[in-house]
């Protein structure tokens, strides 16, 4: 995608030079009608601002560049652990990080990748939610390195490293049925993505060799602990209750586990929980969480060293795509 001018940023908004500066820098002058022309010019022209256009016309970033860490979710262990394995492999390398969440908006994702162009990283580091071919196109015109993280699908021409989530439903669901557990609920939240999907085909995967009834599948709005215990009070109320719980993530774990207990459910004895993500809150529940461990920070690692391997070897590089092994860790829940 061509570097627009800001001049034809103003042309195609029908306003002045001044008037969209003012929109990059001073948006509260503007009216909102003639700042809502101004972004949607920028947007179709894929504008950048001049003093980011001007860095980037001096040649492609070098290592010595920070590089944007882009997680969906701060507020979750999982992605912070990530974040933080990316992080001590750049530093290692005397690399500075520029850490951004989208929040699972595809606008804020969006948004996030123009601040880290203006920025002028040498790369970003993505767990994507709204990614795809153009957007990667304009990013590799800018110059940037881009590195996917925890996607079976994303763009193509991409260097990327995930882990084997259907590996990991898979090791979840046997184990339960190790254990004589043959009604199981999978425990899930939010809009569906590449690690749950996976997860839950992983489950049934397993229960379809293993033998059993149907994976009962519960959806809540969010993968959080709260949603967690809205999950467990719709459980206890199925007839008959399931003898096991498979969660998609610790939180909703952790949060299934603490409202069994208040309402007088033992865990493991009548109702088993696995989670998944081992984050350091699974071994202090108020019953230590079984769950299946992603190698969160080797992942983050992992995608740091592809970065900096293709920011090294420029047009030479030849994309990788790296994929991990989850495992489980047994305490008390199950």
């Amino acid at each position: 995608m061509p570097q627009a001018s800001i001049r034809e940023v103003a042309k195609r908004a029908g306003v002045s030079v001044g008037t969209v500066s003012n929109v990059l820098n001073r948006p509260d002058l503007v009216a909102e009608e003639t700042r809502a022309r101004v972004l949607s010019a920028i947007d179709d022209l894929g504008f950048v601002r001049n003093e980011s256009a001007r860095r980037l016309r001096q040649g492609p970033p070098t290592r010595s560049r920070a590089f944007g860490v882009l997680i969906e979710d701060v507020a979750n262990p999982y992605y912070t652990d990530v974040a933080q394995g990316a992080e001590s492999a750049l530093n290692a390398d005397d690399v500075d990080v520029i850490w951004c969440t989208s929040n699972g908006s595809t606008h804020k994702e969006r948004r996030a990748l123009e601040l880290l162009v203006e920025q002028r990283v040498a790369g970003v580091l993505i767990t994507p939610v709204g990614l795809d071919d153009d957007r990667l196109s304009w990013l590799r015109a800018q110059g940037l390195v881009v590195v996917v993280l925890d996607r079976h699908q994303h763009p193509t021409d991409v260097c990327s490293v995930r882990v084997d989530h259907a590996a990991g439903g898979d090791i979840a669901v046997s184990r339960l049925h190790a254990l004589g557990r043959d009604r199981i609920a999978f425990v899930t939240g939010g809009p569906d993505s590449d690690p749950t999907t996976e997860r839950h085909d992983g489950a049934r995967r397993a229960l379809a060799r293993e033998g059993g009834t149907e994976l009962l599948t519960l959806v809540q709005d969010t993968m959080t602990a709260t949603a967690g215990q809205q999950a467990a009070r719709r459980l206890i109320d199925l007839t008959p209750a399931p003898s096991a719980v498979f969660c998609a993530n610790d939180l909703l774990a952790i949060g299934v586990i603490n409202e069994l207990l208040r309402c007088g459910v033992k865990v493991p004895e009548e109702i088993a929980v696995i989670g998944y993500d081992d984050i350091e809150l699974a071994a202090t529940a108020a019953v230590p969480l079984t769950t299946v461990r992603q190698p969160r920070q080797e992942l983050g690692r992992a995608a740091a060293r592809l970065a900096l391997t293709e920011a090294a070897e420029g047009i030479d590089h030849r994309h990788r795509h790296v994929v991990l092994t989850p495992e489980l860790v047994t305490r008390d829940s199950a």
